[in-house]
């Protein structure tokens, strides 16, 4: 098995060398190698926009911050940081739980975030992720302080998410908000594996010890359907964002419920999170309810 992390660093600062008006066509190369994550998207997704919907860097304008930021991502070696992490990872993982299916290849594709979307930056805290499709991880990235302390936390994260899908199905249509918080709290608890508290994604810490937010978090856990999940996990900014209806939740309660569902369950079964990759979400939310109660 094999990591391919992109050398978007080099990619990125070509682009934005060139005028304003030629820097979407010149990035489109570096884009389309991450390309398949947008598979079971409908109809041919443009990677541009979709570049910029994830809260990427803007392409068609200029910003005095851009190029100072990415002097930090690779002062921090980032990418290097990136390849380590995912490669040590992955051996615990396997360590673990030997017999799981793994990828032939998992594409990484790093991305410098907008400094100027105040939802990015403001509420996920400059930094977002997917590791949900099979064989890509995606990461962006404001390189704050801490977003740099956590940067291997948060690509085993993403990695945790990838091993798990390509052993579990997926359906868009009948996945439960269960499944999703089920799937936060089992990355969380593998980047804390390693990793320790930096393993905690830092949009869930504010409500990890708000019992109301995890209770009304927990009454949601069978709702169906992806159209739910912005805002039963990521909460009501996100949710009136991408045009969905808020629930009334905290940026984060998916994260934080899940952390706490999970810990409940590996508690109770002596697991640990790499041993817990595949663990059932019923049986997790089942265990972990009955000893909470």
């Amino acid at each position: 098995m094999t990591f391919i992390v992109l050398d978007s660093l080099t990619a990125m600062r070509e682009v934005l060398a060139l005028p304003v008006a030629e820097r979407a066509e010149a990035a489109r190369p570096f884009l389309s190698e991450a390309a398949g994550m947008y598979r079971y998207f409908p109809g041919e997704p443009d990677v541009v926009e979709l570049h910029h919907l994830g809260a990427g860097f803007r392409l068609d304008t200029d910003d005095a911050r851009y190029l100072p930021a990415l002097d930090r991502m690779a002062d921090a070696d980032v990418w290097g940081r990136v390849q380590s992490a995912l490669d040590a990872a992955l051996s615990l993982q396997l360590e673990a739980t030997p017999g799981i299916t793994v990828p032939e290849e998992i594409v990484v594709l790093i991305v410098l975030g907008n400094p100027a979307d105040e939802l990015f930056m403001d509420v996920s805290l400059g930094v977002s992720g997917n590791g949900s499709v099979t064989g890509y991880v995606w990461l962006n990235i404001w390189p704050s302080e801490e977003n740099l302390a956590r940067i291997e936390a948060t690509a085993v994260h993403e990695l945790n998410h990838n091993l798990r899908y390509a052993n579990r199905v997926w359906d868009p249509a009948t996945v439960t908000v269960g499944e999703h918080v089920v799937s936060e709290g089992l990355a969380d608890a593998f980047a804390r594996q390693l990793y320790g508290d930096l393993g905690y994604t830092r949009i869930g810490l504010a409500s990890l010890a708000d019992d109301a937010v995890f209770a009304k978090t927990v009454t949601g856990l069978d709702i169906t359907g992806m159209q739910n999940f912005t805002a039963w996990v990521h909460g009501d900014a996100h949710a009136r964002r991408y045009g969905t209806d808020p629930v009334g939740l905290p940026t984060g309660a998916g994260y934080s419920a899940g952390n706490r569902l999970v810990d409940a369950y590996l508690a109770a079964t002596g697991k640990t999170a790499a041993e817990a990759l595949l663990a059932d979400r019923e049986d997790v939310i089942r265990t972990a309810l009955g000893s909470a109660g």
